[in-house]
């Protein structure tokens, strides 16, 4: 079993800044793929940002040169480094990993104010 737990989100005004943790326990391994989705109300969950284990990335168009992604693979851990922040970019943000299916923390609430 995997647990996965996030921390990190809440209110912030527009163009400030918030980090996001994600914490992963359980039958993981530091090969394991990790990243961030998010669900916007009304919408559907999308991709925010994913990292492999030797530190390859990838962004939604959507937050490039704004957010990055960083993981401790000795700690099972990825971050979440989120700079000038739009409303749009309000919602939850779930954590998640990949071993054989994936797994989802269950979310932490971001909300960006105009």
């Amino acid at each position: 079993q995997v647990q996965l737990v996030e921390s990190g989100g809440g209110l912030v005004q527009a163009g400030g800044s918030l980090r996001l943790s994600c914490s992963a326990s359980g039958n993981i391994f530091s090969i394991n793929p990790m990243g961030w989705y998010r669900q916007a109300p009304g919408n559907k969950r999308e991709l925010v940002a994913h990292i492999t284990s030797g530190g390859s990335t990838n962004y939604a168009d959507s937050v490039k040169g704004r957010f990055t992604i960083s993981r401790d693979s000795a700690k099972n851990t990825v971050s979440l480094q989120m700079n000038s922040l739009k409303p749009e970019d309000t919602g939850v943000y779930y954590c998640y990993v990949i071993s054989g299916t994936y797994y989802w923390g269950k979310g932490t609430l971001v909300t960006v104010s105009s």
